[in-house]
């Protein structure tokens, strides 16, 4: 039976104000661009401008913000209408300074935060009986009541047949504890069938010794996450997704399966202008493939090719390409 909808993404949005000083250090910013970003937000953008019928269920305050990024999703085309307002709660805000090619300084400002306080309810009210995929994301899991309504909305999905994709989206800072994150990510994993994260994500997902992460709080921005990659890796699969697709920037991407089988796909190199955001592109890609059922390596490759795009640009989903500028980047280089 057709569905209404490709693809529905659960959580987080926010405004992003993205330094316009490139390479200036953040006390030296004199302005600043504003944007729409959020994990989640992003790739209901991104697949959208692929073709795919993109909804979103998110929350925004009662404020300008909040409808800043409801016109932008309008203007787009993904479905807004099952994004929700809670009075007495703000919009988020991110902040980020540009210094290209490794310097990226990120502040976030989600203290009373609308997107967290999305409830079962919400998730009730959302159409997942009417998508083909449903994609949740790790931040989504950090606070009550929206870890509730994660976990719900994963689990609703797998009972209606649905494609549950998780992007890992490791925000530390996000976090009580940084232990907590890899608990609450590892009791989401019976209801995904694909998961999607960086070497970092998948350690800090993983993770079963919790004495190996210390949670003091100067080490949560940057956690020294020791382990073995093949056993983390091994650890997320046995809790039950059929694959783990393992970001690494420059060197492209791995989809590891249950089966034991590993598929690599070749980067496109390009110079860096700007990496937030770039993660949020690759999934963006692979998830259209994959609905369009292109096979594991050729999926990838296109996650590949929007990734490299957008770390070219300035912001997040202001910035993923149409299916046209990705045929054209990928044309000017090789085939997919």
């Amino acid at each position: 039976m057709s569905k209404k909808y490709d693809i529905l993404a659960i959580g987080r949005s926010s405004i992003d104000l993205y330094s316009n000083d490139i390479g200036s250090p953040f006390p030296e910013i004199s302005s600043f661009g504003a944007f729409v970003g959020g994990c989640p937000t992003n790739i209901s953008v991104g697949t959208r401008r692929l073709g795919l019928r993109s909804a979103l269920l998110t929350a925004i305050g009662e404020d300008p913000v909040g409808e800043f990024l409801l016109k932008f999703l309008n203007d787009e085309g993904v479905e807004t209408q099952f994004i929700v307002h809670k009075p007495g709660h703000r919009t988020s805000a991110v902040v980020l300074g540009i210094e290209p090619p490794d310097k990226f300084p990120l502040i976030y400002y989600r203290d009373n935060c609308a997107d967290i306080e999305l409830t079962i309810d919400d998730v009730t009210a959302s159409p997942i009986a009417e998508t083909r995929a449903v994609l949740i994301s790790g931040t989504g899991l950090s606070k009550e009541p929206s870890r509730s309504a994660t976990l719900y909305g994963a689990e609703q999905a797998q009972a209606m047949g649905c494609l549950v994709f998780l992007d890992l989206d490791f925000r530390a800072d996000q976090w009580h504890d940084p232990r907590a994150y890899g608990v609450s990510v590892r009791s989401t994993l019976r209801n995904v069938n694909i998961a999607i994260g960086t070497e970092e994500e998948i350690k800090a997902a993983s993770l079963t010794d919790i004495s190996q992460m210390s949670i003091e709080h100067s080490q949560i921005s940057n956690p020294n996450i020791e382990g073995d990659m093949k056993t983390a890796i091994a650890t997320i699969l046995n809790l039950g997704p059929e694959a783990l697709v393992v970001k690494r920037g420059s060197d492209g991407a791995d989809i590891y399966l249950n089966s034991g089988e590993v598929v690599h796909a070749p980067p496109f190199p390009v110079e860096i202008y700007n990496t937030l955001g770039a993660g949020d592109a690759f999934a963006s890609g692979f998830i259209y493939g994959v609905l369009n059922r292109w096979g594991w390596e050729k999926s990838a490759r296109l996650g590949n090719a929007i990734g490299a795009i957008v770390v070219t640009r300035h912001g997040c989903a202001n910035f993923m390409p149409t299916m046209a500028e990705v045929n054209a980047f990928v044309a000017e280089r090789s085939g997919l």
